[in-house]
């Protein structure tokens, strides 16, 4: 089993970066692929970013536009997601996932075995 841990959200001014953090505890070693998924209530969750165990599949929602950064330390455990230049519609509840299988980074979250309590950022105007 796997349990993760998101860190690194807060309050922002609107074209300010945060950089998001989520540290994997348990059975890590086995190749996994990690995601980070966004969600504000009354809208479905949405796809942010993914990447895949050895980080040479990487996938961002098009509403990024070059904007986010994905990255995993596995010595670590750690997938880290770093925001800048960052808008109010950004505003939301992140959470980062992680599957069993290693399936190479999926936009669907129904791929994904394993998720965190989530971190709320938020972005002023």
């Amino acid at each position: 089993q796997v349990q993760l841990a998101e860190s690194g959200g807060g309050l922002v001014q609107a074209g300010g970066s945060l950089r998001l953090s989520c540290a994997a505890s348990g059975r890590t070693n086995k190749p996994h692929s990690r995601g980070w998924f966004r969600q504000v209530p009354g809208k479905e969750r949405e796809f942010v970013a993914a990447i895949s165990w050895s980080g040479d599949h990487i996938y961002y929602g098009d509403f990024v536009r070059g904007r986010f950064t994905i990255s995993r330390d596995n010595a670590k455990s750690t997938v880290y997601l770093q925001m800048n230049s960052l808008e109010p519609e950004d505003t939301a509840v992140y959470s980062c996932a992680a599957d069993d299988r290693n399936l190479g980074g999926s936009r669907m979250a129904l791929s994904y075995d394993y998720w965190g309590q989530g971190t709320q950022v938020t972005v002023s105007s």
